[in-house]
């Protein structure tokens, strides 16, 4: 996690970390509307297609709910699931509960496709778990799309 908070300081990114409970779903995350953070709640989920052959990292509005077909058809993939725990370690580094775009940074080789939802990247600020679920950045949604350039990797941004 050092790593990340080094690219952080590198990028001169600003963020708000505010510590909190573990969540593990959007649900979960009732408790953080309590704090009354900044910026848009995003949800990312990493799934897989049939095969397994296909890793994609969703960022949707935390609020929407996402429908699976429509997001095949639009990525045109074949029956999507969540990948199991030890893709997402594997593929991302992380556990169930703390995907992000920060754990991008783990995915040194590339594997991973990134979509994003129109709807987040409108706002001027979005909150992400920063590896771990105990604790949520707050930063620009500019300084976001910066971290993940600086990863190397690309994104497509979809309405959902």
């Amino acid at each position: 996690m050092s790593d990340l908070f080094q690219l952080l300081a590198d990028l001169h990114i600003a963020y708000e970390r505010h510590e909190h409970p573990a969540v593990f779903t959007i649900e979960d995350c009732e408790i953080l509307k309590g704090m009354n953070l900044p910026g848009i709640e995003a949800k990312s989920l990493f799934l897989r297609n049939a095969k397994g052959t296909e890793h994609y990292l969703i960022v949707v509005d935390g609020q929407k709910r996402l429908n699976i077909k429509e997001l095949e058809a639009k990525l045109g993939a074949t029956k999507l699931s969540f990948a199991s725990p030890e893709r997402l370690m594997k593929y991302l580094g992380v556990t169930p509960g703390s995907v992000s775009p920060f754990a991008l940074i783990n995915d040194t080789t590339k594997e991973v496709k990134v979509f994003l939802d129109t709807d987040v990247f409108a706002h001027e600020q979005v909150q992400f778990h920063p590896l771990i679920n105990t604790a949520t950045l707050v930063l620009s949604a500019k300084d976001m799309l910066r971290f993940m350039e600086a990863t190397g990797h690309s994104w497509q941004e979809i309405s959902l």
